[in-house]
């Protein structure tokens, strides 16, 4: 990292460089997540869930490249193992066991819940220590905040088709 670029830094960098860690180890199982889900997902309205899944996936993905980036301009090194992901994460993995539609719509809404949390806690620590950082963490909450929309109105119309079946 530039020494103009840590001059900017008003906080630990550790701390800071290990938050970034747990969200880069978040948006690789997110993807995962997101991605698999898309391949297994059943039930009514699958092909649109689908497809939007896979839109989460790709945006989980440039989350993580962004978090990796900046890991990396900070003096760091983005955790290297997958095997490691599971045990830094800070919203953990739910596996798509059970690929019906509204499981794996509740799983992706906790997931991005999980997600909102932990970017608005990044945002919050970053505000006036680290711009750079509280730029790019702002970026990703957004998309964080739309996927959770997203997915709550797939689940919303999920809940009308099926109450529309029953009557």
């Amino acid at each position: 990292m530039g020494s103009k670029g840590r001059e900017i830094i008003g906080m630990d960098l550790n701390e800071l460089l290990g938050l970034l860690q747990r969200a880069y180890c978040d948006e690789w199982l997110a993807y995962y997540q997101y991605w698999l889900g898309a391949k297994l997902v059943k039930g009514p309205m699958k092909d649109a869930v689908g497809a939007e899944l896979l839109v989460h996936a790709t945006e989980e993905l440039a989350h993580a490249d962004m978090v990796a980036m900046r890991i990396i301009q900070l003096g760091g090194t983005p955790i290297t193992k997958p095997e490691d992901w599971y045990r830094y994460t800070n919203c953990g993995y739910d596996a798509p066991d059970d690929p019906h539609v509204k499981v794996l719509l509740e799983q992706n809404i906790k997931g991005e819940q999980c997600a909102i949390s932990v970017y608005k806690r990044l945002m919050d620590i970053t505000r006036d220590k680290d711009p750079v950082t509280y730029n790019m963490v702002l970026t990703i909450l957004e998309q964080e905040v739309e996927h959770e929309e997203d997915l709550q109105s797939l689940l919303e119309d999920y809940e009308l088709l099926v109450k529309a079946i029953r009557e």
